[in-house]
């Protein structure tokens, strides 16, 4: 199991976790501490920046709704998908000049009082922001668009989502939940917190996999897969629930259904189009989508 090069050595609470990992009926989790990185640099082996951001609002709707919490955290990876430097995290609260709705006051914490008057530091955040070759969360299509709107000058950054992106089946976890799949690496932590969730979310891009690769490999391999949007414009009507049940997503201020899909699956994806749902009256649009495209406002 990873072990944060800060551990403090065994004492007695230690040892007794570590008794208990020995027996196969019982299983340890361990609180998340701040870490300054989770493998030492490598000399002459180059390095790019990452930032873990999260975001708190007052709801889901990224086109009415308010930031209320923005957490940024930078860090640096090597080419083997491994985290030699996290920086400071920085979080701000930006008060939405209206009430909370009191369900997401008793999901965060945040309060009316806590928020009047505080705004996040535009300056500062987009320096963080702008400073990365990519920008992960992990729920990057609710993050994204908030962050491009409040943010716009960092809206032509690569993004990755470490929620919908990795195949978590067959990295060996059950579940996409950013606690679940963080409990499954052996740690625990106060979520709906903009600061506990990037943290979390750091632990778990370097957590290692069975097979010797890190999650952050994982994910910086897909990311930089070639895929194609698919917006099934002017689909007929009655073809929602065949375009539903295959995953497509309507898209209501455009209005029509729009789907991801992997570059080898453009071909057979036009067919099952043509046949299913437009029959011979009209075709859909295939658009190339890169990580600078992904999550952002349609």
């Amino acid at each position: 199991m990873f072990m944060p090069p800060h551990e403090a050595p065994p004492n007695a609470l230690s040892r007794a976790a570590a008794l208990l990992e020995e027996d196969a009926d019982y299983r340890v989790l361990r609180r998340l501490r701040t870490v300054s990185r989770f493998h030492a640099p490598r000399p002459g082996v180059p390095c790019w920046v990452g930032v873990a951001v999260d975001v708190e609002t007052t709801g889901l709707d990224n086109t009415s709704d308010r930031i209320i919490e923005l957490a940024v955290q930078r860090f640096r990876f090597d080419e083997a998908g491994r985290i030699v430097q996290v920086g400071q995290p920085r979080v701000w609260r930006e008060d939405p000049e209206c009430p909370l709705d009191p369900r997401i006051t008793q999901l965060t914490g945040l309060t009316d009082e806590i928020l009047q008057g505080q705004a996040i530091d535009e300056a500062m955040a987009v320096e963080i922001l702008g400073s990365a070759d990519l920008i992960v969360a992990h729920n990057a299509a609710f993050d994204r668009p908030f962050i491009d709107r409040r943010l716009p000058a960092v809206a032509g950054k690569a993004w990755a989502c470490s929620m919908a992106e990795p195949d978590w089946l067959e990295l060996g976890f059950d579940g996409r939940a950013l606690g679940y799949l963080v409990s499954q690496c052996g740690w625990f932590f106060e979520g709906h917190r903009a600061e506990n969730d990037i943290l979390a979310l750091l632990y778990l891009l370097a957590h290692d996999l069975a097979d010797g690769r890190t999650v952050l490999t994982d994910l910086l391999a897909r990311s930089e897969r070639p895929s194609f949007r698919v917006n099934a414009v002017d689909a007929p009507f009655e073809a929602k629930d065949r375009l539903k049940a295959r995953g497509y997503r309507w898209n209501a201020a455009m209005r029509f259904w729009s789907k991801e899909i992997a570059e080898a699956e453009r071909e057979d994806e036009a067919i099952w189009l043509a046949t299913e749902v437009y029959t011979g009256h009209g075709s859909p649009a295939f658009f190339p989508v890169t990580a600078n495209d992904r999550y952002k406002i349609a």
